[in-house]
């Protein structure tokens, strides 16, 4: 399933597609997605490492209180567009994004390597 307006993923693993302006594809990236409650709340809390990014939904803010690690942070639109993308240290609070309806984290500075930058558009495959 593709994300877009309207979609509602459930937890699990999927696939991270992100686009160039262009319309290429910039990086293909191993995806866990949080969409129930108990999801999102674990996040990343407690873990060293994540392979890939985790997709929070729905979601608008973030906070990385008891995270061993800095991480990426990317907030999108209904649309999967990108609307701002933080690097975050442990121990801080994201102010809420209006417009934002999901989250991406990622261990810091991965995000820059896949080319995910404000404005970029994003598509979310679920694996079954």
């Amino acid at each position: 399933m593709r994300g877009g307006a309207g979609v509602r993923w459930r937890d699990g693993r999927g696939e991270l597609v992100v686009r160039r302006p262009d319309g290429g594809v910039s990086a293909r990236v191993p995806l866990e997605m949080a969409a129930s409650y108990r999801a999102r709340t674990r996040g990343l809390l407690g873990r060293e490492s994540l392979e890939g990014a985790l997709l929070l939904s729905p979601a608008n803010s973030i906070h990385t209180f008891r995270m061993r690690m800095p991480i990426d942070v990317a907030y999108l639109d209904r649309r999967l567009r990108v609307l701002a993308v933080r690097t975050m240290p442990p121990g801080r609070l994201g102010r809420p994004r209006v417009r934002a309806r999901h989250v991406i984290e990622a261990e810091a500075g991965a995000m820059e390597g896949w080319g995910l930058r404000v404005g970029a558009v994003v598509e979310v495959r679920e694996l079954r």
